[in-house]
């Protein structure tokens, strides 16, 4: 199967969804962290493979403004990104790229950057051709820059919830804590999901998870919800290295089972939101980037 055939199988799947008159939105997830070095995109490619490998439609989405690097994780090499579709060189079919397993993926780059300065009518054109592919999938993981900068900010209090990718290291913890203080602070309504990354065991793991819960009910009095963590694993450093995600490259491996029974845990306890997002990607994007 080329990409070409694949992105029309996901074309004629929109206009079958149309003609049905389905209104189901896709999920919208934003994926971040307090510092860089966690693992936030290689978590981010392997739990989309994962969730596709389960039957869920899902769109990766690289807003790394400046430092997209999925791309270099899969072992592709995007003919077009985003700075393509905005310029009117590319349609969206041609824009999204097929990375392993055939996930449908659009790499930022530049273009990202062209977004936060687009006229209204440039900006009802991104819209409608994101809405053309995306309104048929399940998800959409944003994959974000580490730290929180100003357009990071506006992912996270524009998507349905966020997930923050942190270690056990102390500056991670500390890092990821604050970013949610920030966020919380000024968007109270912002739903986080814990994940603890290159964790020695389930201890370390819990240890890391209860100290940032606990700052956060303290001093937020907000509760995080703790999805749960993967395994230090030198499974994960080799597949790098191959460019290969792990989860394809070592399924059998602490890291790849970890990723899987964190996915399955989250679609178990997202069944309460499947139907929530009701705006789909044209609401996120317009609380995404519309200046009003």
């Amino acid at each position: 199967m080329d990409q070409a055939q694949s992105l029309r199988e996901l074309a004629a799947g929109q206009n079958r969804k149309l003609s049905e008159g389905k209104t189901d939105s896709a999920r919208i997830i934003t994926v971040c962290s307090g510092k860089g070095g966690v693992g936030k995109s290689n978590f981010t490619l392997n739990f989309a493979l994962t969730l596709k490998s389960l039957g869920k439609k899902v769109l990766l989405f690289d807003a790394d403004i400046g430092m997209a690097n999925l791309d270099v994780l899969m072992g592709v090499s995007p003919k077009y990104n985003l700075y393509h579709l905005l310029g009117r060189e590319a349609p969206i079919e041609e824009i999204i790229q097929l990375g392993p397993d055939h996930l449908p993926f659009i790499a930022g780059g530049s273009g990202m950057e062209e977004l936060f300065s687009l006229s209204d009518r440039d900006l009802d054109y991104f819209s409608s051709q994101i809405s053309d592919i995306a309104d048929e999938m399940d998800y959409i993981l944003f994959d974000t820059g580490a730290g929180l900068s100003k357009e990071t900010m506006k992912f996270i209090v524009s998507a349905d919830e966020c997930f923050v990718v942190t270690t056990p290291e102390p500056t991670a913890i500390t890092d990821a804590y604050a970013l949610m203080k920030v966020v919380h602070n000024s968007h109270p309504q912002v739903e986080f999901r814990l994940i603890v990354n290159q964790a020695s065991d389930i201890r370390e793991a819990n240890a890391t998870s209860d100290k940032i819960r606990m700052a956060a009910k303290r001093f937020l009095q907000m509760d995080i919800n703790y999805l749960g963590y993967i395994s230090s694993d030198v499974h994960v450093v080799q597949a790098v290295k191959k460019q290969v995600p792990f989860s394809m490259a070592y399924p059998q491996s602490a890291a790849s089972k970890d990723v899987h029974r964190l996915a399955m845990k989250y679609l178990s306890s997202d069944r309460s939101y499947a139907s929530s997002s009701t705006e789909g990607i044209k609401g996120f994007i317009s609380r995404w980037l519309r200046r009003k």
